[in-house]
């Protein structure tokens, strides 16, 4: 399992000259804007105020990065489907996104954030359209599961399985930032995405192989 010892904010880019050069493995968090991704970033990083939590939705605007044990950067998507921002500034986004996640070589996975109260919007079916399109592996998280029934959750997580065309529900990650659930299951998949798991198996091998000798 990932122990977070260090995390701090690196960059904010809108093209790619702006992006790290570090070659560090990235996992890029995408959702629309409100879903409490900034939360869930914070949350699972272990840091109260590292990414901006606010009440003024569509406040993301660049791709920002986080390095996380100076071993790889967690990608805060800018969020997508809130209609008062600027026409400018939603124009620029969809090719900055695309850009990123068609060219962008460390990528390793994105993790696309919905919210369990409510049907996938039609900007969430997009994207996970189109990051298959572009066959970028894709986990889904399912946050604020805090805020309906525990009984419920079942129920809510078919409704986004199927409108995503997620055939095993099981796929989906019910997550709060409020009460921890999933994060022990988020962080086990980021580990298994970057290999940290088998790298540290491979380790453990050698320390072993060591003192036997």
């Amino acid at each position: 399992m990932i122990v977070i010892k260090k995390a701090e904010y690196v960059a904010s880019a809108v093209k790619y000259e702006q992006y790290p050069v570090d070659g560090l493995p990235e996992i890029a968090m995408a959702g629309r804007s409100n879903v409490g991704k900034s939360s869930l970033i914070n949350s699972f990083l272990g840091r109260r105020n590292l990414a901006r939590t606010g009440n003024t939705p569509g406040k993301t605007q660049t791709l920002n990065f986080y390095r996380v044990n100076d071993g790889w950067f967690l990608v805060d998507l800018p969020g997508y489907g809130y209609a008062k921002v600027a026409k400018a500034v939603n124009a620029q986004w969809g090719p900055m996104m695309e850009h990123y996640l068609k060219k962008r070589e460390p990528l390793r996975a994105v993790i696309q954030i919905v919210d369990i109260r409510h049907a996938p919007s039609v900007e969430d079916i997009e994207m996970q359209q189109w990051l298959r399109t572009m066959q970028v592996p894709t986990m889904i998280v399912a946050t604020k599961v805090d805020k309906i029934a525990r009984g419920q959750w079942a129920k809510h997580l078919k409704v986004i399985a199927k409108a995503l065309d997620i055939q095993d529900v099981s796929l989906i990650l019910p997550f709060s930032a409020q009460s921890g659930v999933g994060k022990t299951e988020l962080n086990e998949a980021i580990e298994e995405i970057l290999g940290l798991n088998q790298e540290s198996a491979e380790k453990s091998a050698a320390e072993a192989a060591m003192s036997d000798s």
